[in-house]
């Protein structure tokens, strides 16, 4: 087992304790603000100045800025307080506390992603005795794994700002320089029902839907030409037509019926441009045969994320970890971000595998080479 300090055990310990599930489910989602009290009181309590920006519109909903030294450049260390909802059953240990067994450490969290706070906090310690020239600056945001409003909160904010910044994401400790977006839509079409003896009494919104998924069978093969990209495992973007519920009979006329999908979109797409693009040919079907069509977004989505052109901090990261930049399939807060002028990566401990499992765990072996990376980019970044 590597050398841990008691006191990283307990702040994981209370990290994974203080649950702070969050939902689109109303009944189960809950708000993050333990979380970030607990944290913004350790920061402070290591000479951080801290402050807590509310999301809009739900401001239990907190984000944590916590920095140390002042002035232009510098590094942001950066993460998500939420984690998603579970099954208690599943799970052969107590998911709010943390379990030390077979070279493992267990918790709902612990990888996806509170663990990576502390960790921050145990590279951070030694160092706090040197001069800050540029700032560190702690990220800690709401509601990453739902709507991504903590992140659109503080892009809108315009704030942090620095040099760089690393998003702590479970990726291996290897860089990731890219990863694809992410769009969920529903599309609601509305006919007329009637008695299915007779056509003529209604309009078949279940027949619109056929013509309608058969067009988007079309567009997903024009944008995996149009799109492909060798960079992922999956080298184009994807449309998954995911749930289909219409009609209440057999024997009426469907009168109204609902598709749910998602796209997984490839660097240089955008998402309201696809959403255009889909909107455009749905009503195209629908207009002449007089079905009522409205598209809703479920989630309003994560563009694609792309370092930046020789980006000095990827450069950075692969010379410290021996790993050249990697493509990963799942969405980040990188994008927004990035938006704010940072030369941004996704670099962090544990394996996206576990997260969002039963027994959600982080191998050990990854906190100290994590604690050393850590050290060593704050280093060339703010002393």
């Amino acid at each position: 087992m590597p050398h841990s300090t008691s006191l990283l055990l307990a702040r994981l310990d209370k990290v994974v304790n203080l649950a702070s599930i969050s939902s689109a489910n109303p009944s189960i989602d809950m708000s993050n603000r333990a979380v970030i009290d607990y944290l913004a009181n350790e920061f402070e309590n290591l000479g951080f100045n801290c402050e807590l920006i509310p999301c809009e519109p739900d401001s239990e909903k907190v984000n944590l800025i916590a920095s140390i030294g002042t002035g232009p450049g510098g590094l942001v260390l950066a993460g998500h307080t939420d984690t998603v909802p579970l099954d208690e059953d599943l799970w052969s240990v107590d998911p709010f506390q943390l379990t030390e067994k077979d070279g493992r450490y267990y918790g709902l969290g612990i990888t996806d992603m509170k663990g990576f706070f502390p960790i921050i906090m145990e590279a951070v310690t030694p160092l706090l005795e040197q001069e800050f020239s540029e700032p560190l600056i702690v990220l800690a945001t709401a509601d990453e794994e739902t709507s991504m409003q903590g992140a659109r909160t503080i892009a809108e904010a315009g704030r942090p700002k620095a040099r760089s910044a690393v998003i702590g994401e479970p990726t291996g400790l290897l860089p990731v320089r890219t990863h694809k977006g992410i769009m969920m839509d529903s599309i609601r079409l509305l006919g007329r029902s009637g008695h299915s003896s007779d056509p003529s009494l209604g309009n078949n919104a279940l027949d619109a839907m056929y013509a309608v998924i058969g067009d988007l069978m079309k567009y997903r093969e024009e944008i995996r030409s149009r799109y492909a990209n060798d960079l992922f495992q999956i080298p184009y973007p994807t449309l998954n037509l995911g749930s289909i519920h219409g009609g209440d009979n057999p024997n009426r006329i469907c009168g109204h019926c609902e598709l749910e999908f998602d796209v997984r979109l490839t660097p240089g797409m955008h998402i309201e441009s696809v959403r255009a693009e889909i909107r455009k040919r749905i009503a195209g079907i629908t207009d002449p045969l007089n079905i009522q069509f409205e598209m809703v977004p479920i989630f309003t989505g994560v563009p694609a994320f792309f370092a930046e052109e020789n980006s000095s901090l990827l450069k950075m990261a692969e010379e410290l970890t021996g790993h050249t930049g990697i493509s990963v399939a799942f969405g980040t807060e990188a994008p927004f971000l990035q938006q704010l002028g940072m030369d941004t990566i996704i670099l962090g401990p544990g394996s996206i595998d576990q997260a969002h499992q039963p027994d959600e765990f982080m191998d050990m072996t990854m906190v100290n080479p994590c604690i050393t990376l850590l050290r060593e980019l704050i280093g060339r970044h703010c002393l």
